[in-house]
């Protein structure tokens, strides 16, 4: 029997989380198998695991589903919903999520395993546990945090977005493919349009690769590896609060941090006019959106959410 695998998984811990009972985490993943055919339009059964303290920890939670994937064997599910899942103590030790997956009925024969740490707890989750304050404050625009900088935060002050400290490239096409339309056509969700992306079939290099691979160096605020290309309006907002930014990278006394370019940045959304074909990017030289055809080359900023 051919072994099956992933080949990227996210948890979305800042958008899968609601106000009302049951709380609830967004989990993505692009499934192919062994020949690296995507998995397109299959149902498929999950079972998902969050092991407390290490990968191989007590079991503190788990749930089962059946999902289907779409036609880009791209799978989306929310988790958390089950008995056990709001008696968790998140602000005490580590949590990792553990995914189980079957291809074939009776979708219970597990052939995938995948295990990956939740790096950031969702606050509405956490505040359960530690209290809503926790004796901090909250978080702000320009802050060295969380391996970048901060350029956007929410109502709250607890959530927000991170741009990394360095350039990933100078020289970077948005994708080897080139003439393919794959819907990463929202403005706001630069995780989903980053999974995409990296899911085509034939996909080899891209800018958006180049972000879900990279782990930053510790510059004294914590090393992270889930960072993702940003959509078009988190770049707009980078450029909103171009100031604040350029002048924590300025002021870092870090020599291997780099300011932002004056110059043209990828973003992960597709240009709505010509899908297939080009992408938007962002210009922090004349603080306007772009398009561009799919292989022409540009700067690439990474950035993440907590």
């Amino acid at each position: 029997m051919k072994r099956l695998f992933t080949i990227l998984v996210a948890v979305l811990l800042t958008t899968g989380i609601f106000a009302q009972s049951p709380e609830k985490m967004s989990y993505q993943a692009v499934i192919r198998n062994s020949n690296n055919a995507l998995m397109a339009n299959t149902q498929i059964g999950m079972e998902i695991n969050i092991r407390q303290g290490s990968p191989t920890g007590t079991i503190v939670y788990t749930e089962t589903q059946t999902p289907t994937t779409n036609a880009n064997g791209l799978v989306n599910i929310e988790f958390g919903g089950g008995a056990g899942f709001n008696a968790i103590d998140w602000a005490n030790n580590l949590f990792f999520i553990e995914t189980k997956t079957a291809t074939t009925a009776p979708l219970t024969a597990y052939t995938i395993t995948g295990t990956s740490q939740l790096l950031s707890v969702p606050y509405a989750l956490y505040a359960k546990t530690a209290g809503s304050t926790n004796g901090t404050s909250g978080h702000y625009v320009g802050e060295l945090y969380g391996g970048g900088v901060v350029f956007w935060v929410d109502h709250t002050g607890q959530h927000g977005l991170i741009v990394s400290m360095v350039n990933l490239s100078t020289n970077e096409a948005w994708s080897n493919i080139a003439n393919t339309a794959i819907s990463t056509t929202n403005d706001w969700d630069g995780a989903s349009n980053t999974i995409a992306i990296i899911g085509q079939s034939g996909h080899t290099s891209s800018a958006a690769k180049l972000c879900a691979d990279y782990t930053n160096a510790d510059y004294g605020t914590g090393i992270y590896n889930d960072w993702y290309l940003p959509s078009i309006a988190e770049l707009n907002h980078v450029w909103n609060n171009f100031y604040e930014v350029q002048k924590a990278l300025t002021n870092d006394e870090n020599a291997s941090t780099t300011t932002l370019a004056r110059t043209y940045y990828w973003s992960s959304s597709e240009n709505t006019i010509n899908t297939s074909a080009s992408a938007w990017g962002f210009s922090f030289g004349f603080g306007n959106t772009y398009y561009d055809y799919k292989t022409s080359a540009y700067y690439v900023r990474a950035v993440r959410a907590f």
